[in-house]
């Protein structure tokens, strides 16, 4: 954890600091957690080591990765819905739980994580597709 942690935290997220849409995505949630009920955690950081959580980097890269205070992991747009409900938009969390918009929230999330580095400038290799 990052330090900037009240003792009432509700989620943790690890999130790519180096993404753009990352980003605008975190210092919406950051801007809204005036509770303090988030702790960031930033992938990009070179202090970060994924294997203190016996992962590695391509797991935390390959999709949002989530921790509750419990220690239980969580992922994908279920990270979304338990960072939104932790600054308080519970009627969008109920409304991402239907299951029309669920089925199509965890589709296109899972375009978008395998796609992230391309759609964000950042497949500099050429090695990226849209899959």
């Amino acid at each position: 954890m990052n330090g900037e942690v009240s003792n009432d935290w509700q989620v943790e997220v690890f999130y790519d600091g180096e993404c753009p849409l990352c980003l605008r995505e975190i210092k919406l949630l950051r801007r809204l957690d005036r509770k303090d009920r988030i702790c960031f955690t930033d992938i990009a950081d070179s202090s970060f080591s994924p294997s203190c959580f016996g992962m590695t980097m391509k797991d935390f890269m390959d999709e949002i990765q989530g921790r509750l205070p419990n220690g239980e992991w969580i992922t994908g747009v279920e990270v979304f819905r338990r960072l939104y409900a932790a600054v308080g938009l519970k009627p969008v969390v109920a409304l991402s739980r239907l299951p029309g918009i669920s089925h199509g929230l965890e589709f296109g999330y899972r375009v978008f994580a395998r796609n992230r580095l391309r759609l964000t400038g950042r497949c500099d290799d050429g090695t990226c597709k849209v899959n």
